[in-house]
């Protein structure tokens, strides 16, 4: 036991002097590293949300153009079977066409 005392009394003050040094050097280099990584997640984050919001936008242009579309096809189906309904000879089967 006698042996372990002057031991401890080098190596406790020395575990402290290396707890600060740990403290003051992480602080040195581990702090500027989180502001780069909180910067680089920013700018991630904006590149992201301008992303999302480019293909909202191109997914409403699609949108209204399924519309229109929509639209042609059952004005025009309409218009296109009242054609065919004004052709067609009163009590006349309807001609039939083979391949």
């Amino acid at each position: 036991m006698r042996d372990i005392v002057p031991v401890l009394g080098i190596l406790i003050p020395i575990l402290g002097i290396s707890c600060g040094l740990l403290a003051i050097i992480g602080g040195v280099f581990l702090k500027p590293w989180f502001a780069l990584r909180e910067k680089q997640l920013a700018t991630e984050a904006s590149m992201v949300a301008e992303k999302a919001a480019q293909y909202a936008a191109q997914t409403e242009r699609l949108e209204q153009r399924v519309r229109v579309l929509e639209r042609i096809v059952t004005d025009r189906g309409l218009a296109l079977s009242d054609e065919i309904d004004g052709l067609r000879v009163t009590g006349e089967a309807p001609a039939r066409i083979d391949h």
